[in-house]
């Protein structure tokens, strides 16, 4: 049973952190593309694509561990934009608002997963 995940919410959060986290990353230290810049970008693209993984699977349990392994990445992004900042990376301004945008994120991509749950 597949979902058309372009209409789910958490989804939509994490499409746009991804290209947010892509621009704001665009001018980090040259030294960093193969560290910090390309391991942000992978975890925080890791989001919507397991989102996309798990609402095209079957069965709701395999849902669930997409989900699952969704805000495992968005964790991961947590820390790593908390890294870019403390390193100087990423001014305070731009922590912040993709930081909200990453809270955003993470409080409806939690939501979808406890209704994903009851429906078990």
């Amino acid at each position: 049973m597949a979902r058309d995940y372009k209409k789910i919410k958490a989804w939509k959060y994490a499409d746009d952190l991804s290209v947010l986290v892509y621009t704001k990353t665009k001018d980090f230290p040259r030294e960093e593309i193969y560290g910090i810049t390309s391991q942000l970008r992978r975890a925080v693209v890791s989001v919507p694509a397991n989102i996309v993984e798990g609402a095209n699977r079957e069965h709701k349990k395999e849902y669930l561990h997409f989900l699952f392994i969704a805000r495992a990445s968005l964790a991961e992004t947590e820390y790593l934009l908390h890294l870019s900042n403390r390193l100087g990376y990423l001014q305070d301004k731009s922590y912040k608002e993709i930081d909200s945008l990453r809270e955003d994120t993470s409080k409806t991509l939690y939501g979808l997963i406890k209704s994903v749950q009851k429906e078990i």
